[in-house]
């Protein structure tokens, strides 16, 4: 099945809400998903966020509830869509609200750190598609608010988040309860054994997709390292955030208590800044989010979990204040930015105590970031650590999982390193607002 433009083959109302959010050409992912979708494929794909995989999947669910037209029992929902972070299931909402909006489709979101009543309520009324994270969801099936034995399509999302999270074991426990017979999506960022083994035993014969194989970063984005002390870095932050007119930009804290330290320093700087952690409300994190989408908060300072999933128009900057444990982190903070086309600035600072972490992510992106030597809070000592001085402190690394939630990262290897060359201390000049509408939805 191959369409000139995969669009064309949706039904005409899906065509239509497609045409007013301005969307004419699909993503790479779009493009090969949704005919074989359509076709009720079972799809396994391999794609980073920011490639437009929400709308790849979202059209097709859309038009499959419409085209077996069953009404939804009480408490028995006909899709579900399963993701790991409350911020990405309310985007998945949002999503098929937009797209949905001439046809008959009832959706609900389900997660936890918000009453459930409401939740309640939408399942009792009978809803086609049910939007969940795995705590709320098995909460509300061991009290008989839900059931899953007639669902019809399902979709497991950022499944190497799921493994992250230590969600595997929930996510077993929902494939459990779901029919034999149904149509699956599998979408994951990366590809470890686990995930792989998931994908195996839950998928019949899927299509493989992957998006961008061997590129693990965001080409658009221009990278930068700036060496320098830990006690320095607020101030760096600051100076960065000013002298660049940074408007809307993202900072990654590996913990919570790091991440309102740094709102702190910047409020006082006069910047306005907000922090999104798992420490934080549901209702607080949503008015963060809200502020920052619409241009009222000036920085959102995350850590990984809170962050993931996060998808706002026109991200200018991703600075890294805290390096991360893991590589693959990396990738996954700064295509917060240059997402839909659009180019972006990331910029990472880098502590004596991190300098190992920076070997493990440069080794798997296969490059060396260019370093801004230049600035005046450059730290030789942080540039030239080896060994013991290169590795994060005991205490640190268990703060470190506490705070951030992720697996703790590997060591890289120690000895010394050749002088870096390169790293202008400007970012690339420019207007930085959106060009076009995302497509990343």
């Amino acid at each position: 099945m191959k369409q000139e433009n995969v669009f064309a083959a949706l039904i005409a109302p899906l065509q239509r809400a497609v045409a007013e959010e301005g969307y004419t050409t699909p993503t790479p992912i779009q493009e090969q998903a949704i005919p074989h979708l359509l076709e009720g494929k079972d799809i396994l794909g391999c794609a980073q966020t920011g490639t437009g995989k929400t709308a790849a999947f979202t059209l097709p669910l859309l038009q499959e509830m419409c085209q077996t037209n069953i009404t939804p029992a009480k408490g028995r929902p006909r899709a579900l869509i399963l993701t790991p972070t409350r911020e990405l299931a309310a985007q998945i909402g949002d999503s098929i609200k937009t797209y949905g909006r001439y046809v008959r489709v009832s959706h609900t979101v389900i997660f936890g750190g918000v009453g459930q009543n409401p939740q309640v309520v939408a399942l009792q009324r009978g809803v086609d598609v049910v939007v969940a994270t795995p705590g709320r969801l098995i909460d509300l099936m061991d009290q008989g608010h839900i059931h899953l034995d007639r669902i019809e399509l399902f979709i497991l999302d950022e499944a190497d988040r799921m493994l992250d999270m230590g969600f595997i074991p929930a996510v077993r426990k929902v494939i459990a309860k779901l029919p034999k017979k149904r149509h699956s999506l599998f979408f994951s960022a990366t590809m470890p054994p686990v995930v792989e083994k998931l994908a195996t035993d839950m998928l019949c014969n899927p299509v493989k997709i992957t998006i961008d194989p061997g590129k693990p970063t965001v080409e658009r984005i221009a990278q930068k390292l700036m060496f320098v002390d830990k006690d320095q870095k607020d101030t760096l932050l600051i100076d960065l955030i000013e002298e660049h007119n940074m408007d809307k930009v993202i900072v990654f804290s590996r913990t919570k208590h790091g991440a309102d330290k740094v709102v702190k320093k910047l409020d006082s700087a006069g910047i306005t800044a907000l922090a999104i952690h798992g420490n934080k409300s549901q209702t607080a994190r949503t008015k963060a989010l809200a502020g920052f989408k619409a241009g009222q908060v000036r920085a959102l300072v995350a850590t990984d979990i809170a962050a993931r999933g996060i998808d706002v128009d026109g991200i200018t900057h991703v600075v890294n204040y805290d390096l991360p444990e893991e590589p693959e982190t990396y990738v996954h903070r700064i295509g917060r930015t240059a997402r839909a086309g659009l180019e972006g600035d990331a910029v990472s600072f880098c502590s004596a105590r991190e300098r190992d972490f920076l070997r493990d992510i440069e080794k798997m992106i296969c490059k060396t970031i260019p370093v801004d030597h230049e600035h005046k809070y450059h730290s030789e000592k942080a540039r030239n650590a080896v060994g013991s001085d290169a590795r994060p402190e005991p205490k640190s690394r268990q703060g470190n999982r506490r705070g951030g939630g992720g697996r703790p990262g590997g060591q890289g290897g120690g000895g010394s390193r050749a002088p870096r060359t390169g790293g202008a201390s400007a970012f690339k000049g420019g207007s930085y607002g959106p060009s076009r509408r995302s497509q990343s939805r």
